[in-house]
């Protein structure tokens, strides 16, 4: 197996508001939404409940976690497998200790890779765990590293090759490399509703799993490694 492809652990999060009704947020939080939403743009007439109900999910004060998928390149005899699982659970706090317990088992090189990783997962996650009162694992925890000791890579980060100007999603650059979309049945502003209103949390993890395996496809597209034909293993 390619080195470049070793101890990377390759992961998506799934994100949803705290609660699907605002009214049912803790008052204090729901001042702070309020304050929060004065700043964010919206189309004329929607109100901060309807807001909370389409953007809270993004921010780490007023969503949590239902869905980690996971993914790592494994050699098997000749055939290169990427083994995949995704940690799903109503219960934030099981699927974050989860997750921090399938961490400490991997290698102490460990690597984790998402798309926009940088400014969304990782950040994302690490503050869910705080707030759940679950302390970072190492890879995680960048309190004292200096910037070349912090093992994460973002897809998103490689392709803009120093221009910040721009923002390139997932999609698009399955696109431009050929790599079938994980935008089928669902995308990220329908993982909200099919939560709370579909009961979705299997299918928001099918979904989940799909970015993650295009995430690591285009990983190598970015390191010009031709994975041929792969066995994706698991689900």
């Amino acid at each position: 197996m390619n080195s470049e492809l070793r101890d990377i652990l390759f992961l998506d999060i799934e994100t949803v508001g705290q609660t699907n009704d605002f009214s049912a947020l803790e008052e204090r939080l729901k001042k702070q939404w309020a304050r929060k939403a004065s700043f964010l743009k919206r189309e004329e007439g929607v109100t901060d409940e309807a807001l909370f109900n389409e953007r809270a999910g993004i921010y780490a004060e007023f969503g949590k976690v239902v869905v980690i998928g996971l993914g790592f390149f494994h050699q098997e005899g000749d055939q290169l497998q990427f083994r995949t699982k995704a940690l799903a659970d109503h219960n934030e706090h099981k699927l974050l200790e989860q997750f921090k317990a399938l961490l400490s088992k991997m290698s102490p090189d460990l690597r984790l890779c998402a798309h926009n990783g940088k400014e969304f997962d990782f950040p994302y996650l690490s503050r869910r765990m705080l707030i759940n009162g679950i302390s970072l694992p190492t890879v995680l925890n960048l309190s004292g590293k200096k910037p070349w000791e912090v093992n994460h890579l973002d897809t998103m980060d490689m392709w803009k090759f120093g221009d910040w100007k721009n923002y390139t999603s997932l999609d698009l650059l399955a696109a431009i490399f050929g790599i079938e979309s994980s935008k089928t049945d669902m995308d990220g502003s329908m993982v909200n509703s099919a939560y709370y209103n579909d009961d979705g949390l299997d299918k928001i993890a099918t979904y989940c799993l799909q970015d993650v395996v295009v995430t690591a496809k285009i990983y190598a597209k970015l390191k010009s490694i031709d994975l041929g034909e792969i066995n994706v293993v698991g689900g």
